[in-house]
């Protein structure tokens, strides 16, 4: 996979698809990476330019010693665009990836043609509670967080009949730089878009995990109420439902990029 030099950092990409086709961005969720996506690309790529990458602190992208920001994450994402001269995307993100999302198409809405927004939340979860996420990850590594995640992204049923994609994911997350993921997590524990989301134009699709306990589908509802026209669509999974809910998750995604004018 190719790395190019963006906003300061090496940011780590990948492309599928034909090079004249419309774009499809990808990102990823905190602790995984851009193989998160694996299960939907092979589809996609038949109708989309799709451009995965890892999100700053993930994957093979760089992870500065800072904490981060979405200005800075967003700005990563557009430094992206610019580098492989992408004017216009259709921008999917789930969790973290969906706040990235939220915050470009109110930031640069002439550059989000379509915004899919995935088990995310506008406002997510408690300061001390990621403060403590933080501490955790610094002291005693990933590995250390890694029961409580995995509970909070996959429903009981799902984690006993599919030890093979647990165990893929768990790689992913146990390969994440810990400062990387500190960083991210002074992102999401420092941001709110409840009410500016108000301000978003862009077609938007909004999709929930009715079992996710990460952002519970409350949080996606909200999203669906604030941002005018958008659409919401209900998974029977947890919180990475596009892993989850394959099938289920490709019929709402295709059925809204291809409902779009």
């Amino acid at each position: 996979m190719p790395i190019l030099e963006a906003n300061g950092i090496k940011i780590n990409y990948q492309i599928d698809g034909a090079d004249n086709a419309p774009v499809l961005m990808m990102s990823n969720s905190l602790g995984t990476n851009l193989h998160m996506w694996d299960n939907q690309v092979a589809a996609l790529a038949k109708r989309f330019r799709v451009v995965r990458y890892d999100t700053r602190g993930h994957g093979k992208t760089e992870a500065p010693l800072y904490p981060y920001t979405f200005a800075m994450l967003g700005q990563d994402a557009i430094a992206l665009m610019d580098t492989l001269k992408l004017t216009k995307v259709r921008f999917c993100g789930l969790s973290m990836g969906g706040m990235i999302g939220m915050w470009l198409a109110r930031n640069v809405p002439a550059r989000i043609e379509q915004l899919v927004l995935c088990n995310t939340a506008a406002k997510f979860g408690l300061t001390e509670i990621w403060n403590q996420r933080i501490a955790t990850v610094r002291t005693s590594g990933m590995k250390a967080i890694t029961g409580a995640v995995i509970e909070r992204w996959f429903t009981k049923e799902f984690r006993e009949k599919s030890p093979k994609e647990i165990d893929r994911i768990v790689e992913a997350l146990h390969a994440t730089k810990p400062e990387g993921y500190a960083g991210n997590c002074a992102a999401i524990r420092d941001v709110d878009q409840r009410w500016s989301i108000y301000e978003i134009k862009t077609p938007t699709l909004v999709i929930g995990g009715k079992h996710d306990p990460a952002t519970p589908y409350e949080a996606a509802e909200l999203i669906a109420k604030r941002i005018p026209g958008a659409k919401l669509v209900g998974l029977d999974a947890a919180h990475l439902s596009n892993i989850e809910q394959p099938d289920a998750f490709a019929k709402a995604l295709n059925g809204f990029l291809k409902g779009y004018k």
